[in-house]
């Protein structure tokens, strides 16, 4: 097999390009002339946003082209230099700010105040204005509705007013995660917007292309863009801390908007502007077989080659249950098409993307989804507004779709949002209904469904390998591990374990020398879903973010991208990417949503199916996350998603079903907290009833790391590892040591109580067995794996292999000589330790340099990947300088990366010391943090 980088970048850069959403181009502003003279602000120009930050983010790279990078590099523009230069002195000046710590990193960076004189000098020089604005996203920390987050600074604000009054023409890119405020938009009125989002480490050159015309825009949002925050359904109850409550029901996003307040929309969901025009037409939808059947004509009518995205809504009859005025049910992207050319698309759409869940009973069909009787329309258009019918069809009487029982309603009684049209209006009244409550608790169907046991047979020398060539069964291969075996096997490793590749989130399955001897090799997860996060310091191409790929609706192109994807991970050793994340934008400030979609769910479904079907023709995977509700990064780990068993299923749900029924998904990751009462990591109705009953999902579900468990009205653990077997969520990640209970689960306690079977526990030990006999590590260890061969990558790109990593133990003491290490100005140094006991220690390195006192060299020290502090020496006319800092280290394998920012530093050693047992540190606060 063969990883060809050019081809890499290459669909890494077409993606980019097809995920830019043009909102406004007023007088043809866009594409810019040949040589049009251009001036650049904001300091974004210079600093590009690749992805946002945490897990989703972090991914060490050789270089990030700038849109600015690739406007110098296409030659097609000229760039206002005396600009340019000013704004280089004031970025040096004001360097970026990334923060200390996890979540840290500001939302925006502090931007550079403009004179009305500059404006005005530049204007006379360059008549067309390109104003770029970045915001960050993350992890752990949600956005907020306060200016330099969802809004524009005071000084951005300023920057759009003084350059729209002083240049002829004027554009606006929005290199941002998700969507964000645009009400300055109508007053400020620039000529062109166009969101760029954030297009990973190549992400400028898509920009570019479509500025310079040599790409014609394509991206349609995936997202509804209100005049105002408030106006999103979700708003009075995100950010709660205790219990978050989905009142608006299945009306998120446009299914809100285009049944209530139509009158509330910026920019409608599935808008996209191009620099061409095409005709759409379609034949009457027949009906065979429950499926609607059609043809569509798409032809361009304009001067340029372009693409366009057809997109079918459906209206369907109020009934008894209610339903949004509109609903995606399915959408195709065109190939490129020459002026005048036309492309045949055809549709087949099954009613199961049209059916309705009934949770109440209403329809006098408890529990099942359903088409209502009625009438149907089937619109047809390029956006949820512009749209028209192509025709209808008629039930005389309701027909059900697929019948379910009752599973993952709330206990809590609460009211939930339902139209009511009245006198023929197309707009609906708000009313509001009593959500159905759990009939019937979750643990009486896991207690009538635990398997039989495998009678326990000790070792009889059967490998996992036999299983895999059909010699052996996997009862015969589960009936060998012991209690602590099978203790064991649930328990992942990390994070950086040195079981696989270094620097990576974690290690699973065969982590034991008992496992090891079984044939059972160690899989590798690593962080995603935009791109491998090893913290070791490997480079890792880095992808376009979640929205961005999502608004390119195309899935086909997101397939072939993570076909490479899955080719780089197995030259790295990875077997798991920590991706795709799915999880609905249901609030614009949920600070997770640029690893996430859409608000829609067959588009984030079809998006992910794409992406697991790329990872799997290179024999890698990836997990499903964060299953289902993260949708707020708030409280993330304890606050309560109260929702109804009908919102569950048709929006928050559903793009996970399509993904496992579609593309074989075999990988899922739980989200933190608590759904209706139960933390999901062991929701038995989540995890075994409806992802594996119904669905049919064959593979292993793992928990998020350090997630918490409980039983139902009890209070959440990290070791009550019990709940999480007996839900069937196979693996907790992580723990320091898995071969070892240093976390004191109580997985062994469970089952000497009776509180847990054995039987649960080997279907665990199944699930993850049958899993790793599908990976690459267990090919490595069979010597199977078919090797794949990178060509034409930079030399750049390439720093060392995974497997060159050294893990230094450490006692009470360590020393490192460092004498030998490069120091100059962009490198690094790469430390792995393996901590004997965690806890706090005295950390100091001791340099030197013959520069004058006057001189800064600073040393950045990256843990784990993200800041955890640093040391500035000035010069010190050769003496050597010892520099000390208080470090709190958290876990047992940790990786630290000393990054040197200028020339003219030289190292002696590094020095650890143990001070105190973690229980005993006060003023965290005080401390770095190796975690």
């Amino acid at each position: 097999m063969v990883l060809d980088w050019n081809n890499y970048c290459k669909t890494a850069i077409q993606a980019t390009e097809e995920g830019c959403v043009l909102l406004k181009n007023k007088n043809n502003t866009l594409p810019l002339e040949h040589n049009a003279k251009i001036a650049i602000y904001g300091r974004i120009q210079l600093d590009y946003y690749k992805s946002g930050s945490g897990s989703g983010g972090m991914v060490n790279v050789s270089k990030v082209v700038s849109i600015l990078d690739a406007l110098i590099e296409s030659e097609s523009v000229e760039i206002n230099q005396e600009l340019l230069n000013i704004y280089k002195k004031w970025v040096k000046e004001n360097p970026f700010d990334q923060g200390v710590g996890w979540g840290a990193e500001p939302f925006s960076q502090k931007e550079m105040e403009l004179s009305q004189d500059l404006v005005k000098r530049v204007a006379q020089e360059s008549e067309i204005a390109v104003v770029i604005i970045g915001r960050s996203a993350g992890e752990d920390k949600d956005s907020q509705d306060i200016p330099g987050a969802y809004r524009l600074s005071e000084t951005e604000y300023n920057m759009l007013q003084t350059v729209r009054q002083e240049h002829k023409k004027m554009i606006v890119l929005l290199n941002v995660g998700g969507i964000l405020d645009l009400s300055w938009e109508q007053e400020i009125n620039p000529d062109a917007v166009m969101f760029v989002w954030q297009g990973g480490m190549l992400g400028g050159y898509g920009a570019s292309n479509i500025l310079t015309g040599k790409t014609c825009p394509s991206g349609k949002l995936s997202d509804t863009i209100a005049y105002h925050i408030s106006d999103y359904p979700a708003s009075s109850n995100f950010g709660n801390e205790k219990r978050n409550i989905y009142a608006e029901d299945i009306y998120i996003g446009y299914r809100y908007f285009e049944t209530f307040a139509p009158e509330k929309v910026q920019y409608p969901f599935g808008f996209g502007l191009s620099y061409t025009t095409f005709e759409v037409k379609s034949e009457l939808p027949k009906i065979e077989d429950s499926t609607l059947n059609f043809s569509v004509m798409v032809t361009n009518t304009g001067k340029i080659a372009g693409k366009e995205v057809v997109q079918v809504y459906l209206q369907a009859p109020q009934g008894k249950l209610g339903k949004s005025s509109k609903s995606l049910i399915a959408f195709q992207k065109t190939k490129e098409l020459a002026p005048e050319e036309t492309q045949q698309i055809n549709f087949s759409i099954p009613f199961s993307r049209m059916a309705s869940y009934d949770d109440s009973g209403i329809t006098g069909n408890p529990y099942c989804y359903v088409l209502e009787e009625g009438t149907y329309n089937i619109l047809l258009g390029t956006n949820v507004r512009d749209c028209f019918s192509v025709g209808n069809f008629s039930l005389d009487k309701l027909i059900v779709i697929e019948k379910l029982s009752q599973r993952l309603a709330p206990e809590v009684d609460f009211k939930r949002l339902k139209p009511i049209f009245t006198n023929n209006s197309e707009k609906a009244s708000i009313s509001w209904e009593n959500v159905p409550l759990s009939m019937q608790h979750e643990s009486i169907r896991r207690k009538n469904s635990i398997p039989e046991e495998i009678p326990f047979t000790g070792n009889k020398n059967i490998k996992l390998e036999q299983v895999a060539q059909g010699i052996a069964s996997m009862k015969d291969f589960i009936a060998q591990l012991s209690d602590e075996d099978l203790s064991c096997i649930i328990r992942g490793e990390g994070m950086g374990s040195p079981k696989v590749t270094p620097g990576t989130a974690g290690a699973f399955a065969g982590i034991s020398e008992n496992l090891k001897s079984l044939g059972i090799p160690a899989g590798c997860c690593s962080d995603g879903p935009s791109g491998m996060r090893m913290d070791s310091g490997v480079k890792a191409f880095s992808l376009p973010n979640g929205t961005l790929l999502a608004c390119s609706f195309n899935p086909e192109l997101s397939q072939e991208l993570f076909a490479f994807t899955g080719l780089e991970m197995a030259v790295n050793k990875i077997d798991i990417l920590l991706g795709p994340g799915m999880n609905i934008h249901r609030h614009p400030l949920n600070g997770r949503n640029f690893e996430y979609f859409s608000e829609d769910p067959l588009l984030t479904g079809l998006i992910a199916a794409a992406q697991i079907r790329g990872l799997h023709s290179a024999n890698a995977t990836g997990t499903l996350k964060h299953f289902c509700c993260n949708n707020q990064e708030f409280k993330r780990t304890e606050c309560e998603t109260v929702i109804s068993e009908r919102a569950i299923r048709e929006i928050y749900l559903k793009g996970y079903e399509i993904a496992v029924k579609e593309a074989k998904a075999d990988a899922i990751m739980t989200m933190y907290g608590p759904i209706n009462g139960i933390w999901a990591a062991s929701r038995y109705d989540l995890n075994t009833e409806i992802l594996r009953k119904e669905w049919g999902f064959q593979g292993i579900v793992m928990t998020d790391w350090w997630a918490m468990m409980n039983d139902f009205g009890k209070e959440p653990s990290r070791t009550n590892t019990a709940a999480m077997i007996r839900s069937q969520n196979d693996l907790y990640m992580v723990c320091p040591d898995a071969a070892k209970n240093l976390l004191g689960d109580n997985t062994l306690e469970s089952l000497e109580s009776g509180e847990l079977t054995r039987a649960e526990l080997q279907r665990c030990a199944s699930n993850i067995c049958q899993f790793i006999m599908k990976t690459r590590a267990f090919q490595r260890l069979t010597k199977t794996e078919e090797i794949v061969t990178v060509i034409n990558r930079p030399e750049e790109d390439v720093s060392f292999l995974p497997d060159e990593v050294i893990y230094y133990p450490v006692g009470k003491e360590f020393t490192l000589s460092l004498e030998d290490v490069d120091t100059s100005k962009g490198s690094s140094f790469v430390i792995a330790l393996e901590i004997e006991t965690l806890g706090a220690y005295n950390f100091s390195l001791s340099g030197s340099s013959q520069l004058n006192e006057m001189s800064q060299l600073p040393v950045t020290i990256f843990s784990q990947g993200h800041v955890a502090g640093s040391f500035t020496w000035n010069g010190t006319n050769g003496k050597w300088d010892k520099k000390t800092k208080d470090v709190c280290i958290h876990q047992k394998y940790v990786i630290i990366r000393l990054y040197f920012g200028q020339n003219g530093l030289n190292l002696k050693e590094l020095n650890l010391k143990f001070v105190k047992p973690r229980d005993q540190v006060e003023n965290f606060e005080d401390y770095m943090h190796w975690s």
